[in-house]
């Protein structure tokens, strides 16, 4: 009888990860730990029995829109695959987005909600996206004082029933604009009883079967330029099931993320709520951009999580010349780096859940804000370029079936592709990261962030890595410094900046925990990622020269 390779098994994603029980175990309080590992290896059962499996089924489904019924009425309907369909059970049954505002739970809220979420992520069909503008909207709207709104939209978006809960979408990007929404053409009027009416095209607007929406707009009479920019919020459907003056174009046939139904919109005189005031919309939904980039963290280190797991199980499977692949010093090699890679990603992540966490219950200048202003551009960008690196890394280590659409993994680097995307590309993050150093003195709070993780890694085995540590921190404040007066090299390099301070205390944060697990729980294998990721470097330091740099340029792209 002809072999047939095994499959990989994918385990309960909670008990087969050390990473993730070790710190639950560290964080978590201990009246509030039992309760935490209990759902988080319930959702586990649930993923690996039932969730993923009917993914994995129903994996060449894409969503489809009809435009007309037979009758030539404009009905504007979208086929959901049946997770889509069942998606508002799921996340109100696990408290996926009110998990997150608990009051009970207080500043450890997010790490209950986001451990979920970085389960559920990989086998979630990207249902996580509405999931985080949901959440994200909650702030806004919070943040933003308007009772009426918050009365009625907070409690939806929060609710734990599938019948009342809603999901939100975020419809921002327009041809003229993206992430420089100074371009929206996007016009709201009011009409004859004084009631808001949007008018415009929305050119790429996810989760259009959301049950509201956030969106910027121009007031009739306002000038051009961001600032001149107002805060709506939409519900678009009918009791009936019908849009409000609103128009679905197409649905947009895209690399990945192919379960969620993004599409192309008009606007024909949309009744819509002022959120604010008639300008200011841009500052006024930063909150929901801060909340969904955390989100785009977790989800970028849960789909490389996800990737390694399948490639790890599948190399202790698969045998060649005569012993299993896994023990091929080589590809033990390889998927190491992936690992230790993940792992400094994965504590760094969590470190600034802990940090937002903490911000939600503290005063205005508890150093955590800062932090959270400074790390949120920096951490998304480096976590969603190492999640399509790592996951191609991962594909590749299956071999040719890796390649094979039903063994999962294209699906994984597809949707992977996304998260250096959404919510502000490598580039736009990385100038957001100047600016959050020039705002609230991010270098600064970056800096007593280092120290105090250094000065809890006393193991004298560490002492390279601390001194490492220290070296990459005074060379990013040396960089700084020197760049500081000039115009175009501190743009020019600000990549390689958003790189070295993330890398940086992606280090320290996973150096304390291989400290604290040493300790507690006497592993050393988090003190051996540590010293692997530090051997794997933290400067990505550049040092452009203004004109030169641009000629160079000029010189390869002419």
């Amino acid at each position: 009888m002809a072999f047939t390779q095994a499959a990989p098994v994918l385990a309960n994603p909670y008990l087969d990860d050390r990473m993730l029980r070790s710190l639950v175990k560290r964080v978590c309080p201990a009246n509030q730990l039992a309760g935490l590992e209990q759902v988080l290896t319930e959702l586990g059962d649930v993923i690996v029995t039932d969730l993923d499996p009917r993914v994995q089924r129903d994996y060449r489904f894409n969503p489809e829109l009809t435009h007309f019924d037979a009758y030539g009425n404009r009905v504007d309907q979208i086929s959901l695959s049946s997770h889509w369909k069942q998606g508002k059970a799921f996340a109100a049954h696990w408290g996926l987005v009110s998990s997150g505002h608990d009051p009970k739970l207080a500043q450890y809220a997010r790490l209950h909600q986001f451990t979920r979420i970085y389960l559920y992520h990989p086998s979630s069909e990207f249902y996580t996206c509405p999931l985080a503008m949901s959440d994200g909207a909650v702030r806004c709207l919070q943040e933003s004082g308007n009772s009426s709104l918050i009365d009625r939209a907070v409690p939806h978006l929060l609710s734990r029933s599938a019948e009342d809960l809603w999901i939100s979408g975020q419809w921002m990007t327009e041809t003229s604009g993206g992430s420089d929404v100074s371009g929206i053409e996007t016009v709201a009027k009011q009409d004859q009883r004084g009631r808001w009416r949007l008018t415009g095209r929305k050119w790429f607007a996810s989760a259009v079967v959301a049950d509201m929406a956030l969106l910027l707009a121009r007031p009739e009479g306002n000038s051009h330029g961001a600032d001149q920019l107002a805060l709506f919020m939409v519900e678009p459907w009918k009791n009936e099931g019908r849009l409000r003056n609103i128009e679905v174009d197409r649905l947009k046939d895209k690399l990945g993320t192919r379960k969620l139904p993004t599409a192309e919109l008009r606007l024909n005189g949309t009744p819509a709520e002022l959120v604010g005031e008639m300008k200011g919309g841009v500052k006024l939904i930063t909150p929901l951009l801060n909340t969904t980039r955390v989100w785009n963290a977790v989800c970028s280190i849960a789909t490389l999580r996800r990737a390694l797991a399948l490639a790890r199980d599948y190399s202790a499977r698969r045998v060649v010349f005569g012993m299993p692949l896994l023990d091929h010093p080589l590809h033990q090699e390889t998927l190491a780096d992936v690992q230790v890679e993940l792992e400094a990603a994965f504590h760094l992540t969590f470190y600034v859940v802990e940090q937002l966490g903490r911000s939600e219950y503290t005063s205005s200048d508890d150093p955590s804000h800062a932090l959270v202003r400074l790390l949120t551009p920096a951490l998304k960008l480096y976590t969603g370029k190492l999640a399509v690196a790592g996951v191609s890394e991962c594909l590749e280590a299956l071999g040719g079936i890796g390649y094979c659409e039903d063994s999962g993994l294209p699906a994984l680097l597809r949707d992977a592709q996304v998260l250096p995307i959404w919510e502000g590309t490598t580039n736009v993050l990385a100038l957001d990261v100047l600016k959050a150093l020039r705002q609230v003195g991010g270098l600064q709070h970056w800096l007593t962030a280092i120290r105090s993780l250094t000065a809890q890694i006393t193991l004298p085995e560490m002492e390279s890595v601390v001194k490492q540590i220290r070296e990459s921190a005074t060379a990013v404040a040396e960089w700084l410094q020197k760049r500081s007066a000039t115009k175009d090299e501190l743009p020019a390099g600000a990549r390689g900046l958003a790189f070295t301070l993330s890398r940086t205390l992606a280090l320290a944060v996973l150096a304390r925990h291989a400290e604290w697990s040493f300790r507690a729980e006497n592993d050393p294998r988090a003190l051996a990622a540590a010293k692997r990721f530090a051997r794997l470097g933290t400067i990505r330091l550049s040092t452009p020269t203004g004109m030169e740099a641009r000629m160079l340029a000029s010189d390869i792209y002419a």
